[in-house]
């Protein structure tokens, strides 16, 4: 490892120099170059090295960055640039001596010594260039939050948001350039937001009220999912997620997607899950992708096309789910492309599908579970119970 690099990451709050450290003064008076945010140069008028706006798209700085590789370079950053920042999009194109990191408070930590929030119970989330509903599945009565947002129009845009999915009576305390001489905290109602001079940088501290919110159990409420009817029912899907037994950082093939409940479910599991829905009508897969949006799963993967076709040049499962279309053929592919170790759960409905299972099960093992299902629904002035169709579930570990 180098013991020189050549990059320094330094992280910049809005109280600009006056909260540099020496390390951070010293990194920039031996700079050649410093390249920033328009907005972080302006805080340090005293520059006197080569300075570059970093441009916008992003990608397109890290350009202008590499061309400078063997220079001394600093590279301003809001705060701590490894929680929530620009780090980890700059490094991932660096070996690990070429760069240093010299952090400052970052917005969240800010915000909570302000508020007083211990950090450690409270959510934080960068909602800068990533869609609100990322914050949906944490969203209960009496949870604290911390996010960043693009400007002051976003902070609109998110209270709407909030109130649209029934958290309007939320409080939130919208904090402008916190930590500077220009900051500015003040409170509102999601629903009752009516601020029209909100600056940037800008976050919002949120102490959510209202519902409904999500379980942390597999088996959310069918009423989250948008659908046709082709959707695997809370109770069956909830067997079928604890068959599965989603593990971070694994990858689902859910094959025959329907509304996307069961690969949803699985990215809901762990932030870490990765999942791929296959789905042979358009519609649905269009619905699965906004059932997966809204939820906060918008990482899924939604293929379009027939199984097994459309599974070629799929990154390899670790778990496989075949909630439509079983066939032998279907079988046959899905396990020669399975790797050792992954596992399949197969749900079946009709008689000729579960005359596969069974027979599958008999060869290469695994567990048979019959699920027979009732409601009670009227029958007439009083009330009788109603089957729907068993279903029969095949789960093994190849």
């Amino acid at each position: 490892m180098s013991v020189d690099p050549w990059l320094t990451i330094v992280g910049l709050g809005e109280d600009g120099p006056d909260g540099l450290p020496p390390a951070s003064r010293k990194a920039l008076e031996d700079a050649e170059v410093v390249m920033g945010a328009a907005r972080h140069l302006s805080l340090l008028p005293q520059i006197t090295a080569e300075t570059v706006t970093w441009p916008i798209p992003f990608a397109d700085g890290l350009t202008l960055l590499l061309e400078n590789r063997g220079r001394q370079t600093v590279v301003l950053a809001s705060g701590d640039p490894f929680w929530h920042g620009a780090g980890g999009s700059l490094t991932k194109h660096l070996e690990l001596g070429e760069w240093r990191s010299l952090p400052a408070p970052s917005t969240m930590s800010l915000a909570a010594a302000t508020l007083g929030w211990p950090l450690e119970s409270t959510i934080t989330m960068g909602l800068h260039a990533a869609p609100f509903a990322r914050l949906r599945p944490h969203l209960a009565n009496g949870t604290r939050a911390i996010v960043t947002l693009r400007d002051g129009d976003a902070v609109s845009d998110f209270a709407a948001w909030l109130t649209g999915i029934g958290f309007g009576e939320s409080t939130l305390h919208v904090l402008e350039a916190i930590g500077g001489p220009r900051q500015r905290i003040r409170q509102s109602a999601a629903q009752e937001l009516a601020f029209s001079d909100i600056t940037h940088p800008v976050s919002v501290a949120i102490e959510a009220q209202g519902g409904p919110a999500l379980t942390t159990a597999s088996g959310r409420a069918d009423a989250f999912f948008d659908n046709d009817g082709q959707i695997t029912k809370r109770p069956v899907r909830a067997l079928t997620l604890s068959a599965l037994a989603p593990l971070p950082g694994e990858h689902l093939w859910d094959i025959g997607g329907g509304s996307g409940s069961i690969a949803i479910e699985w990215l809901l599991a762990h932030p870490r899950t990765r999942a791929t829905s296959v789905e042979i009508n358009a519609d649905r897969a269009a619905r699965i992708k906004a059932n997966a949006t809204s939820l906060g799963a918008d990482r899924l993967k939604v293929v379009t096309g027939a199984a097994p076709e459309a599974l070629a040049g799929l990154d390899a499962p670790d778990a496989v789910f075949i909630g439509g279309g079983i066939s032998e053929e279907m079988l046959q592919t899905v396990w020669q492309q399975m790797p050792e170790g992954a596992r399949l759960v197969a749900n079946a409905v009709t008689l000729e599908a579960e005359v596969l299972l069974a027979n599958w099960q008999s060869q290469n093992g695994g567990d048979l579970l019959r699920i027979e299902l009732a409601h009670a629904n009227p029958l007439g002035r009083k009330r009788g119970w109603k089957s729907a169709y068993p279903i029969v579930q095949w789960s093994v570990t190849k």
